[in-house]
């Protein structure tokens, strides 16, 4: 749920040296923000925030991108962003509608953590695993397609499994309680966290595609 009426949060979120506000002009070019050749991963709907800062600092040699709708929410993770220093962690603030236009063959991986699943038949289309944006996800991909993706609605994972497998991708893992198997040192959300400590069930699948 997005965070209302944050006075001055759009303020921050723009002035933050992790934020990029241009970011259309740099399609075909985001190794020049980073200034090298890693591999870039993007987080769709990053939330507060958690995952992928702890993700980049675990992997200095992974570059990473978030991208989330509401300043609201990006304030929140501008917050705890601003308190470390690190080179391998960009954010913008945009729609995932918008990608195609940011982005031309440059990202190795993306992590869909907890999306809406848009719980209406007739608002599928809108779910980030519907066939809309898997076209999309198609054009931005480097190499070969890799979507991880971790959710508690049982719906969305189904959904999901469903639209991916009829797109031809290939199931590495797939995980119907994440928390519960021999899987340590996972990195968690905000909402993850929360959704763990009432019992709920985390669903996960990790699926690539040969170009």
């Amino acid at each position: 749920m997005r965070l209302r009426n944050i006075k001055g949060a759009k303020e921050i979120v723009q002035n933050s040296k992790y934020i990029v506000n241009n970011y259309k002009e740099y399609k075909g070019k985001w190794n020049k923000i980073f200034d090298n050749n890693n591999p870039i991963h993007l987080e769709i709907g990053m939330g507060k925030g958690k995952f992928i800062l702890e993700n980049a600092l675990k992997n200095p040699n992974i570059n990473y991108i978030g991208i989330e709708k509401y300043d609201s929410v990006l304030y929140k993770a501008i917050k705890k962003i601003d308190e470390v220093n690190i080179n391998n962690l960009k954010i913008i603030s945009c729609d995932a509608l918008e990608l195609m236009d940011i982005f031309n063959s440059e990202i190795d991986c993306i992590y869909l953590n907890f999306s809406d699943p848009w719980h209406k038949d007739r608002h599928s289309k809108r779910r980030l695993t519907s066939e809309v944006y898997l076209n999309i996800y198609d054009s931005i991909f480097k190499n070969n397609n890799h979507i991880i993706l971790k959710t508690d609605n049982r719906n969305l994972f189904e959904f999901s499994i469903e639209t991916l497998s009829m797109d031809r991708y290939i199931f590495k893992e797939v995980n119907l309680d994440l928390h519960n198997s021999n899987i340590r040192d996972i990195i968690t959300t905000e909402y993850e966290d929360k959704f763990v400590s009432k019992g709920n069930i985390i669903y996960m699948f990790d699926a690539y595609k040969l170009k």
